[in-house]
């Protein structure tokens, strides 16, 4: 083991003894719940805000963009995380195959949460979906040259298609829902086209695809709705001018429906406030956590009948590809060797 490592590994175990030592006589209290989130504080405070207004339970978070599965298992059973709150259905998958889970069976999340938004054993629950979309030039892209994730590998596309890296989360999602749909050869097949009309190396993240799109370097990327709707709302002028280049595609529509992708909420194998825990992810599946989310974060409530944010709106509706999103995160591991196997970030 290098230097580096047993640094890295020790300070691992060091977080997860303060960790535990922090929350310690918090966790056992009645009225508390401890939450470990993948997400920015400015995006859930709110609805962790009112959760607590209206509750009376207290929610101790601990905030991390990386690392949290590591250090729950460095914590073993003196973990006080009672929740694990994830931005990406790969996350919710690796912890499922970590075996740090436990089921919850709760007929109000079943209720507001449909059945391919949530794991079929009750592991995990979806709470926000966004959709991964096309980005196209309004000036240099015909309405009818892209109309599916298929067109995007074909041969009018060739020089005109950017991309940020094919290991990227939400590109290692979409591939494994085109393997779950397709096949590993047709998947394969797809992506090697794709490469083939890619403008430059695959680089930056989904928003400089915009600005790619709008110097000219290509004419169409794939993203995330929302951070369409970030740019829009950005007090940054240029990400603007990004976002007001291009306008969105909702690919598929006349088959499977586009693919999206979900934050959602695990409740953590011998969670010390598993009832107050089950509470707090049953809130964020209801209507004032829903629309709070809506309108802090520019995404697309899991809820039917939540009022979307008034820019999300205007994109108008969409068909979702229906597929159990626990069905697709299986062929991730698949998904990520294709990626290398096709030399797509090279």
């Amino acid at each position: 083991m290098t230097l580096h490592k047993s640094l890295r590994t020790a300070g691992i175990l060091v977080s997860a003894v303060i960790g535990a030592a922090a929350f310690a006589s918090q966790a056992m209290a009645a009225g508390e719940v401890n939450l470990y989130s993948f997400r920015q504080p400015f995006l859930i405070e709110p609805m962790l805000k009112e959760f607590t207004r209206q509750s009376g339970i207290a929610v101790n978070v601990v905030y991390a963009e990386n690392g949290v599965l590591e250090r729950i298992k460095a914590e073993g059973p003196n973990s006080p995380a009672d929740i694990v709150l994830t931005v990406d259905i790969g996350r919710l998958h690796d912890l499922v195959e970590a075996e740090i889970l436990q089921p919850v069976k709760s007929p109000v999340l079943e209720a507001n949460i449909p059945a391919q938004y949530r794991h079929p054993d009750g592991l995990w629950f979806g709470l926000t979906s966004r959709a991964r979309i096309v980005f196209a030039s309004k000036d240099r892209v015909r309405a009818d040259e892209i109309r599916s994730y298929e067109d995007l590998a074909a041969p009018h596309m060739k020089g005109r298609v950017c991309s940020r890296s094919g290991k990227q989360d939400y590109n290692i999602s979409l591939l494994a829902s085109i393997v779950a749909h397709k096949g590993e050869q047709a998947a394969r097949e797809w992506l090697a086209g794709v490469k083939a009309n890619l403008a430059q190396k695959p680089q930056g993240n989904d928003r400089s695809q915009a600005k790619a799109i709008m110097e000219g370097v290509c004419d169409v990327a794939l993203a995330n709705t929302y951070y369409m709707g970030q740019m829009l709302s950005d007090k940054n002028p240029e990400q603007k001018d990004w976002a007001q280049a291009v306008r969105i595609i909702f690919p598929n529509q006349d088959e499977r429906g586009t693919h999206v992708n979900l934050s959602g909420a695990a409740l953590v194998r011998g969670a010390k406030n598993r009832d107050n825990a089950i509470k707090l992810i049953e809130f964020l599946s209801e209507d004032v956590a829903q629309k709070l989310y809506a309108e802090t974060n520019v995404e697309y409530p899991v809820k039917a009948g939540v009022a979307l944010h008034p820019l999300v709106e205007s994109w108008g509706p969409f068909k979702a590809d229906a597929i159990e999103l626990a069905q697709v995160a299986k062929f991730r591991p698949l998904a990520a060797r294709l990626v290398d196997q096709v030399g797509f970030d090279l």
